[in-house]
């Protein structure tokens, strides 16, 4: 397995948990059916039981939104953001910049 391609990352970097994905059915004693998305549509889709996990929501971690209201012309209502930090993320090859910002 050492230097194997799976799911489009090569060596020890590599993924070893992506999800969580709904599991729609159960195929064997121990192995499961997995709505996988169509970026995955190479990887087979039953996985024994040994190589999944469980999902445990965080609460901390929903993120609350309310969909756009749009109008029947077609238009919606903007709002202001304020940014109230920036920090730069840096890793190895690339900087990744953070906001955190909140609706005035």
């Amino acid at each position: 397995m050492k230097g194997v391609m799976r799911f489009g990352k090569k060596g020890k970097l590599s993924p070893r948990y992506i999800g969580p994905f709904e599991i729609p059915d159960q195929v064997g004693p121990m192995a499961y059916r997995v709505a996988l998305p169509p970026a995955l549509a190479g990887v087979h889709n039953v996985f024994r039981v040994s190589m999944l996990r469980k999902h445990v929501i965080d609460p901390t971690q929903i993120i609350d939104y309310e969909p756009l209201q749009i109008q029947e012309d077609m238009t919606y209502a903007e709002e202001r953001i304020r940014i109230i930090e920036r920090k730069e993320l840096v890793l190895q090859t690339q900087t990744i910049p953070l906001v955190k910002s909140h609706v005035e």
